[in-house]
């Protein structure tokens, strides 16, 4: 099949799964359109020849982190119609918004420095785009990689200080205080009289009180 005709088929699918994830009434399903968008833009890096970025869109974002997302829409009881109020009161400046975007991308997209044909450049039989990449990553974009992984970081941990909260009643472990125990604390030895010695003790005051009456 032509390249072409691919990339059309995979950039339609692409923008109907889009528009599809944010007019869903059920947000299962727009989570399952998500996951179509993403299968349609590692195709779209396939004919790229990005494998290695359509390997991880997939791997990472479909089997990850929309399994996760899959997961957690599917156990919250999310009130639709909250959800989607106030949708068409903000729907200009959602489309304004969209607009922009789409003139930055024709913009930056049509510069002569990025746009230099119609096709991909064609490369050798022993082309590795993992390889190119991580030399470009490591040595032209290096300081730019690191910031981002600054960036994620911070949030990261942001996102794990606003959600941890004292809450009452909530019982937490305290580490110092459990490596800080001795076996006196936690350990009581106790005298146990075994059964047989407990039997004669029970005769015993059985004869006892035989003998009384």
């Amino acid at each position: 099949m032509n390249i072409e005709i691919l990339f059309y088929l995979f950039a339609a699918m692409t923008i109907f799964a889009a528009l599809r994830v944010i007019t869903a009434r059920n947000p299962l399903h727009a989570v399952l359109f998500l996951v179509l968008t993403f299968v349609s833009c590692a195709g779209i890096w396939m004919l790229l020849e990005a494998e290695f970025l359509a390997l991880t869109l997939v791997l990472v974002y479909v089997g990850a982190v929309m399994v996760l997302f899959l997961f957690v829409v599917m156990m919250l009881d999310i009130n639709i119609e909250q959800l989607r109020h106030g949708f068409l009161r903000w729907l200009p400046v959602g489309l304004l918004l969209a607009g922009l975007i789409g003139v930055q991308m024709v913009w930056v997209l049509g510069a002569p420095e990025i746009n230099a044909g119609r096709y991909p450049a064609v490369h050798s039989a022993d082309y590795s785009n993992t390889k190119e990449l991580g030399r470009l990553i490591y040595t032209d974009y290096v300081y730019p990689f690191e910031l981002a992984a600054v960036v994620l970081l911070v949030a990261m941990v942001a996102a794990i200080a606003l959600t941890l909260r004292r809450r009452r009643g909530t019982r937490r472990q305290d580490i110092s205080k459990q490596i800080k125990v001795s076996k006196k604390d936690r350990l009581r030895i106790v005298s146990v009289p075994s059964a047989r010695a407990a039997g004669a003790a029970q005769n015993v005051v059985e004869s006892g009180e035989h003998a009384a009456d």
